[in-house]
Formats: C-alpha cells, sequence, structure tokens
C-alpha cells in the first residue's frame, strides 16, 4: 500500500466516524419526539450499521492483527 492510499483511507475513516456520530445524534433526536419516525429511524440505524462495518473493513486494511 502506498502512502496515497493509506492516507485516502485515512480520510475516509474520518469521514465515516464523524457521519456514525451525526447519525447518533440524529436516532437521537428522532427518538426523542413524540411521535418518532420508527421508519426513519431504522433507516438511519441501517446505514449506520454499514458505515459500521466499513469503518472496520478500514480499521483492518491500516491495522491488521498480527499474531506473533
Amino acid at each position: 500500500m502506498t502512502e496515497q492510499d493509506e492516507e485516502n483511507l485515512r480520510n475516509e475513516l474520518a469521514q465515516l466516524k464523524m457521519e456514525h456520530r451525526d447519525l447518533d445524534d440524529a436516532i437521537l433526536a428522532l427518538e426523542t419526539l413524540p411521535l418518532p419516525d420508527q421508519l426513519q429511524v431504522k433507516r438511519l440505524k441501517k446505514r449506520k450499521l454499514v458505515l459500521r462495518d466499513r469503518i472496520q473493513e478500514i480499521d483492518d486494511i491500516l491495522f491488521p492483527d498480527i499474531i506473533a
């Protein structure tokens, strides 16, 4: 992996983590409404899971587990 590839992955990772946190806030805000839109909450949670999976993929690439 080149330095440019690693930098691109780190930038993507930072963006994904920020979006993941933003989704947390959005979900919390929706759930505190008197009549939350359950379909919207479900969609946001699904998107959050997709982000979590991609974050994990990038973490595994950048910081591989090395068994000694």
